[in-house]
């Protein structure tokens, strides 16, 4: 399909179709994101997932001839078992889907609808999947790529590394078993929940239980832990009681009070509800299912600083792809960008409820001569990093230079868009031409799908 541009944007193609009739399509803004059922979204450079509470559909925008696939994971009806978070997880070579539920579980699917792995994570719901990963370079000293699963009041990692050598053992064994007697709905059913990934795992509700989360980077250790040879990362969390809360983790697993209380009293607790659950339901067939994973302690997290505000709540948080700054929106209509290594707020904006962001990069500042010359390739010191603001209730797009520059950019927009971001990918060649970062607008109304351009005209 031909690419249309209508100024500061460039259609790339559509995504409607009849399988979207199941997600809402067809209502006057189904896809915003204050709709009554929230639907799930996540973009890759050539495929759009999108998720209700038990179904995802996994679609191209490049081609409309492209075949769609719909995935519906085994779900609990007892626990009312849901979907509540999805992400694409893209390597040189792979790509698969993940998937969070409200019952703590992580499960990743190969495209073709195939489960990979199944495994808890802690119990309760998985408000959010990220992936990001930072380059190791004159700014940075040591690489980090990670996926990180946001819970209330819980934040776990698992390294980019582990989930690769898993996804390349299941890759292989399927190319192996294809060839065998043995059939793939074995393979499906059973998927990889018994090799377990490694994470480690937090608990960061110290000022409540947050609502979005984030692991900001590889940070030094304490000064009486200089010579410590463990990681300490970054993490910042925001919720109802704390507007913003920032901690520092450890990988040291060894347990606090609170650490010990939950990790015993938790599963205790479901164990009882399950049993007297089979009291009272004794004359149903009891199902054959597998016994619950046992749940990994939590190691050490620190307290930093907490901002408290009330009535003020923090509702969504995006990162920059160094990590380094935040964008926090929250219920008051402000939007806080937080400097993640000193802590400190060091812009507001006022005005902008129910607002998403998303930090992308322009050439903004592109002198004659270069933007003259056809041989010129932009390189990443030609980009200047912008944070782009959707305000619904506006119906506007706004392109805000960081960290104190002016608005550069101002786009109207329809009330049933959704601004999106392709996931971060995992092993990129740092030798190859620079991508810069990117932010996508879908119109839910007529499923076309443009990209901001990432110059100004």
């Amino acid at each position: 399909m031909s690419k249309r541009s209508h100024h500061h944007l460039t259609e790339l193609g559509c995504i409607a179709c009849e399988d979207l009739t199941e997600f809402g399509a067809g209502k006057e803004g189904w896809l915003a994101p204050d709709a009554g059922t929230t639907v799930l979204c996540a973009l890759d450079a050539h495929s759009l997932a999108i998720a209700n509470r038990s179904v995802v559909l996994i679609l191209g925008w490049s081609d409309s001839d492209e075949s769609r696939v719909k995935i519906r994971p085994e779900l609990s009806p007892i626990e009312a078992e849901r979907i509540t978070a999805i992400e694409w997880l893209v390597f040189d070579d792979i790509k698969v889907i993940a998937i969070g539920t409200s019952r703590g579980f992580l499960l990743m699917y190969s495209l073709r609808g195939d489960l990979i792995h199944r495994q808890m994570v802690y119990h309760g719901k998985i408000i959010k999947l990220r992936v990001r990963g930072t380059k190791k370079d004159l700014m940075q000293d040591i690489s980090s790529e990670d996926v990180c699963v946001v819970m209330p009041g819980v934040i776990a990692r698992f390294d980019g590394s582990d989930i690769r050598s898993m996804l390349q053992r299941w890759f292989q064994e399927t190319h192996s078993r294809f060839w065998d007697d043995k059939s793939n709905k074995d393979l499906e059913d059973d998927g990889n929940s018994d090799n377990r990934l490694p994470y480690q795992i937090w608990n960061v509700n110290k000022y409540g239980s947050c609502v979005d989360a984030a692991i900001t980077g590889i940070m030094p250790p304490p000064l009486m832990e200089l010579q410590s040879s463990q990681r300490y990362y970054c993490a910042v969390t925001i919720g109802d009681d704390a507007v913003i809360s920032a901690f520092r983790l450890s990988e040291d697993r060894k347990r606090s009070l609170v650490g010990v209380i939950l990790s015993k009293v938790m599963p205790v607790t479901f164990s009882t509800i399950a049993s007297f659950s089979k009291m009272i339901w004794r004359s149903e067939p009891t199902p054959t299912s597998k016994p619950e994973e046992k749940l990994q302690s939590f190691a050490r997290a620190s307290s930093l600083t907490c901002l408290k505000d009330y009535p003020r709540k923090g509702e969504k948080l995006t990162l920059s792809p160094s990590g380094t700054l935040a964008a926090i929106t929250d219920s008051l209509g402000r939007i806080l960008l937080l400097d993640t290594q000193a802590l400190v707020v060091v812009r507001i904006w006022k005005g902008y409820r129910d607002a998403n962001c998303f930090f992308m990069e322009m050439l903004v500042n592109r002198d004659d001569k270069s933007a003259s010359s056809s041989y010129h390739v932009p390189g990443k010191s030609d980009y200047c990093l912008c944070l782009a603001i959707h305000a619904p209730r506006k119906g506007i797009i706004e392109v805000w230079q960081m960290r104190t520059g002016p608005r550069v950019l101002a786009i109207h927009c329809a009330k049933g868009c959704r601004l999106l971001q392709p996931t971060y990918r995992f092993g990129s060649l740092s030798d190859s031409p620079y991508v810069p970062l990117e932010v996508f607008l879908l119109n839910g109304d007529s499923g076309q799908l443009s990209v901001l351009n990432r110059f100004l005209n």
